[in-house]
């Protein structure tokens, strides 16, 4: 009996690669159908990064074979793997952001007419590329600095299809979306599909993973260690395959009554441009999630907290006292850490080192005089405490992978020994193992007496997490559920249904 599969459009066999003698890869095999979407998980450090720079010709494997379209190939660089027919989308994007949408999408193959650019055939090609995928909505004479996030990255894709790829590798193609772009991007994968182009779809999120791929392949230290049809596994099965444990083991246990101290943090009456009559009451020792639709004002109200967009109206008081924190500053000084959700805008300083950067809140909160020694020490020992995996405190932490720089930012914060702890979607953009690393330390803030007040778009998080969830809704807080609820409580007061929990 014949094989009913169709033949690979990419075939790897026992694929191989070390740096500096240390084995990041050891002898993986994948393949890729033409129209599949093929996920690839695994912790950071896994090996997927290497594999699909193996893939788009980064790196040179140092074993194994590459299939591609049926043919034996050696790609000696980027340009070889393109011409080949395989395009990579990155997760930061590298668009001109002062050129055109037809300029980006031709950058370094423009036609040319009689020895100049032809820039009305650059813009009809354009077109047509954003046709065949169902975004001829997107001009094509559009600066793509003026674009949404969502949008660069169709101009991505689109720039990958004009050099006619067969094969796209996304790499964590929604750490950048909000949730209303994220739909936008599931239809245009469904679209690539069903013109037959392979998807490489690495990611985090299984959720997403679960929604478009028809099979998975699990890498763990360098190695294979199973591929799945999508339909006959379980996120607890691909868990176990990543990290050795059950995805129920996750979470840390909640605090009970009995671990809750007095309350810390009160808003009454808060509001401003975006907020409205929020009334909020978070005691030592817990963790209070916060949940709602993007835009509802979840963040708004973590920012409100923090003095970067204060309340205007109402009152606010810490250990009883009122307090008027009308700027980051004054919020640092009173006891107020904010883990913002953008870590790569707003939470990091790429470029500076892992010390510079854990430093930066503690030469803001205190005193120019205070001892750069004693802070130094101090810091290295939380950096230590965490378990930041760097080549030393001097790398820059643009180095790191998303969870470690997550974990500095942390440490950072944990030098000003905070009274309320305020995260923003702590671990998104982050691998399982590091997320539940992340948890285990929030936890353990909230023991040792701290006030958690934690927001996240993702339900099993906000649930798992979670001793009260305050779901927002039109910059309010549309009702309070407690531990134990489910998602569709959540969602149910984040659309303003009647089936709300109440």
């Amino acid at each position: 009996m014949s094989d009913p599969r169709p033949v690979p459009l990419l075939a790897l066999r026992g694929i191989g690669k070390s740096f500096l003698g240390v084995r990041v890869l050891d002898g993986v095999d994948l393949d890729v159908a033409p129209g599949e979407v093929h996920a690839v998980v695994g912790e950071n450090g896994a090996g997927k990064s290497t594999l699909m720079k193996i893939i788009s010709g980064v790196y040179v494997p140092d074993g194994g074979t590459i299939d591609f379209a049926g043919e034996p190939r050696a790609f000696r660089g980027p340009r070889d793997a393109q011409r080949a027919g395989i395009g990579m989308i990155h997760q930061e994007f590298t668009l001109l952001p002062e050129r055109t949408v037809a300029e980006n999408v031709h950058l370094g193959h423009e036609p040319v007419r009689r020895g100049l650019v032809d820039r009305r055939q650059m813009l009809h090609r354009t077109r047509q590329v954003l046709a065949s995928i169902g975004e001829s909505a997107l001009p094509a004479d559009a600066r793509v600095g003026r674009l949404g996030v969502a949008q660069q990255q169709v101009v991505e894709i689109a720039k990958a299809l004009a050099l006619d790829a067969r094969l796209l590798i996304m790499d964590e193609p929604t750490a950048a979306l909000a949730d209303h772009e994220v739909e936008l991007l599931y239809g245009l994968v469904r679209r690539l599909q069903q013109q037959g182009i392979g998807l490489l779809y690495v990611s985090h999120r299984l959720t997403e993973v679960f929604d478009l791929s028809d099979r998975i392949t699990v890498l763990k230290d360098g190695r294979r260690m199973t591929t799945v049809h999508t339909a006959d596994t379980t996120a607890d099965d691909l868990v176990r395959h990543m990290v050795g444990r059950e995805l129920s083991s996750y979470y840390p246990d909640r605090a009970g009554p009995e671990d809750l101290g007095p309350v810390r943090l009160t808003v009454r009456g808060g509001g401003n441009r975006k907020l409205r009559d929020v009334d909020l009451e978070l005691r030592a020792g817990e963790v209070l999630g916060v949940g709602g639709l993007q835009g509802s004002g979840r963040s708004a109200l973590a920012r409100a907290v923090f003095g970067a967009a204060p309340f205007t109206t109402g009152e606010v008081t810490l250990d009883g006292v009122p307090v008027r924190l009308r700027s980051p500053r004054a919020a640092m000084r009173a006891g107020v850490a904010y883990v913002t959700e953008d870590r790569k805008g707003e939470g990091i300083v790429a470029r500076q080192s892992v010390l510079d950067n854990a430093l930066l809140a503690s030469r803001a909160a205190v005193a120019a005089r205070s001892g750069r020694v004693a802070r130094t020490a101090r810091i290295r020992e939380l950096l230590a405490a965490v378990r930041v995996r760097s080549a030393g405190d001097d790398q820059e932490i643009r180095f790191l992978s998303g969870g470690n720089q997550q974990k500095v930012v942390l440490a950072r914060w944990l030098m000003l020994n905070p009274r309320i702890l305020l995260f923003d979607e702590p671990t998104r953009g982050i691998d399982v193992g590091a997320k539940s690393a992340i948890h285990d330390l929030v936890r353990r803030l909230a023991r040792d007496g701290a006030a958690v007040l934690m927001i996240s778009s993702e339900l099993p998080e906000l649930l798992g997490m979670s001793d009260r969830i305050l779901v927002m809704r039109d910059g309010r807080i549309a009702g309070e559920l407690p531990a134990g609820a489910t998602e569709k409580d959540v969602v149910a007061l984040a659309v303003g249904s009647v089936e709300a929990v109440a």
